[in-house]
């Protein structure tokens, strides 16, 4: 399930963490309201705080290090794709039949739809959204919801830590003395201020296309995806309403056989 901790992604995630708690430790050191209330005996939100960051930080590896969805082998992912076990193969209606199989020219396996080769992971991933260079992995089927819940929650640090750092501000005479008292909170003020715009966006983002059914390459580059070049520019085989495609993201966590939701809507074969 877990990747290599020791991989290639291990110097950008121990710089993430490392800037993680380098922040937070500042938070703490100076007059913010977090060593206000820590000094005044008041715990609930500093710990609440550090629980949260936590929580943040362990998504964080969650992500990055959970297999996404490689597809591994040629048997077991031709099954899964066509929904030729037993239970799912009447499922199927009969114009599959004449959907042609993509082998991948990297690979060489069968690619499920909706699936891509990543170049940098050397595999084809399940629903492919994107590889994340923040995370040093692909965002896929299997933990794209995560990477959704892992932003959200790293959005409530961010914006909570901007806060706090913004209420550590002193008062000086001259400009000087102010940036000798504040300097390094303005700093992370900074710092803090441009990740969580980056992370806003992202998590916009996401969840906007997430409302559509649709992934990042998918949106991106839909006019080359051979399953979906033939649609219209407002034409999405794979929606079925902004909420049941959110709860079907969020909650429904069995695999799901794309092949089965692109022919029920009466799309033409690929």
């Amino acid at each position: 399930m877990f990747k290599n901790v020791f991989g290639s992604g291990f110097i950008v995630r121990t710089a993430h963490v490392i800037l993680t708690w380098v922040i937070t430790l500042i938070l703490f050191l100076h007059d913010t309201d977090l060593r206000k209330q820590e000094e005044r005996g008041e715990l609930i939100q500093p710990v609440l705080f550090v629980l949260l960051v936590l929580v943040s930080v362990l998504l964080y590896f969650a992500v990055s290090l959970m297999d996404p969805g490689f597809v591994l082998s040629d048997g077991s992912d031709l099954q899964f794709t066509l929904g030729i076990a037993e239970e799912t193969q009447d499922m199927i209606p009969p114009t599959t039949k004449s959907l042609r199989q993509r082998r991948c020219g990297h690979c060489l396996l069968q690619q499920p739809m909706r699936s891509k080769h990543c170049q940098t992971c050397q595999h084809c991933v399940r629903r492919y959204d994107h590889h994340c260079p923040w995370i040093e992995n692909c965002v896929g089927e299997r933990n794209h919801r995560w990477f959704v819940l892992y932003l959200a929650v790293q959005l409530l640090v961010l914006l909570w830590g901007l806060h706090m750092a913004w209420s550590g501000f002193t008062t000086a005479p001259t400009w000087q003395l102010w940036l000798r008292g504040n300097g390094v909170l303005l700093g992370t003020v900074a710092v803090v201020a441009v990740l969580s715009l980056t992370v806003l966006l992202l998590l916009g983002s996401h969840l906007y296309l997430v409302s559509l059914n649709t992934t990042t390459w998918e949106f991106m580059s839909r006019h080359r995806i051979s399953y979906l070049k033939h649609c219209g520019v407002d034409e999405n085989p794979f929606d079925r309403g902004a909420l049941r495609n959110l709860w079907g993201f969020f909650c429904n966590w069995g695999a799901i056989v794309w092949e089965q939701v692109y022919f029920r809507e009466g799309n033409d074969p690929i």
